[in-house]
């Protein structure tokens, strides 16, 4: 089979699409999926970088942790799927070439208004989200979000899902551009942040009467981490999803203390093979309905050839994609 391969991670050159060998027939409860398309993340990137090896167990080589095409072969306790069935899913590495295999409990079918790249557009971005939003974070009708980098992948996820969810929804992004487009989302206020955080803290204040926000989904890291306490309301919950700008942050304890905060991390990668199923329920429970009548739908900022690879991280790593960069394998 063809596969995006790291021969490198000196630069982007050394990503290259290569024959390796086609995975084995699957067993157990697992199955084989023809992939048609696969999203791109920032954990691709950085695993194409040498930065963020795959869990153990899945490729070095080959990234990709997301993906959207057909039921090929189905192992022999796999009893949910039929050959042929459109599904989409995640997995731990690997998902950028012609063939993957994954526990079945990881993958939904695909709703029939997706066409493959919307498809590959939704897995890690949606389950992301929900679990942050909704399952950890337990944001109800009423209630306030507020979402750092309002458009990535998660963020634009994120902010309908919120709406969906009956809660209001803010968003802020460094650029002025991506927020006009978020804003066609859901976002009842947003804010541009540059290097003073102090301007979402000042808009929250304004957004929410001083009472602040319920639930802040951070895919931005340190350089929020204070000002996201300063902003949450009495029992709030911070989620942490990401770390662009540093991994390193100074509490306030005090605060957390006093208004009775929840402050969690989430990583999909790393969750448990149980994790991941569960979750992947939920999904196909919560947001495949939406995604199936519009009420939410995936954002594709750009749609790249297999041989075309190289171009598409350029595009992720230069962090002017709004929504998801995808991959078409055909």
């Amino acid at each position: 089979m063809q596969a995006l391969t790291i021969v490198s991670h000196a630069s982007l050159d050394g990503l290259e699409v290569r024959e390796v060998p086609t995975p084995p027939p699957p067993t157990a409860d697992r199955v084989r999926v023809r992939v048609r398309a696969a999203g791109l993340n920032r954990a691709d990137l950085l695993q194409v970088r040498g930065q963020y090896p795959a869990p153990p167990g899945f490729s070095q080589e080959i990234p990709g942790l997301e993906f959207a095409g057909e039921v090929e072969s189905l192992g022999p306790e796999a009893h949910n799927l039929v050959l042929g069935q459109r599904v989409f899913g995640i997995t731990g590495g690997g998902a950028q070439a012609q063939f993957v295999v994954v526990p079945e409990n990881t993958v939904a079918e695909v709703p029939e208004n997706l066409d493959w790249a919307q498809a590959a557009a939704v897995p890690e971005a949606f389950i992301t989200a929900q679990d942050a939003v909704l399952t950890q974070a337990k944001l109800s009708p009423g209630q306030t979000l507020l979402v750092h980098a309002a458009g990535s992948g998660v963020g634009t996820a994120a902010i309908q899902i919120g709406c969906a969810a009956g809660a209001r929804v803010f968003g802020t992004s460094r650029t002025a551009e991506k927020l006009e487009r978020a804003t066609e989302l859901g976002l009842s206020g947003a804010v541009v942040v540059g290097d003073q955080v102090e301007a979402f803290v000042e808009a929250v204040r304004l957004w929410t009467g001083e009472r602040g926000v319920d639930v802040v989904l951070d895919l931005v890291g340190a350089a929020y981490f204070e000002a996201n306490l300063s902003v949450l309301a009495s029992r709030g919950r911070l989620m942490l999803v990401g770390t662009p700008s540093g991994a390193k942050a100074t509490i306030d304890i005090g605060q957390a203390m006093r208004k009775r905060l929840i402050i969690r991390g989430t990583v999909l990668r790393s969750c448990s093979a149980e994790e991941k199923a569960a979750a992947t329920r939920l999904f196909a429970a919560q947001i495949v309905p939406l995604l199936a009548n519009a009420a939410v739908r995936p954002v594709v900022d750009g749609i790249y050839a297999l041989g075309a690879a190289r171009a598409a991280y350029s595009r992720l790593e230069s962090n002017e994609s709004f929504g998801k960069v995808v991959l078409m394998i055909q």
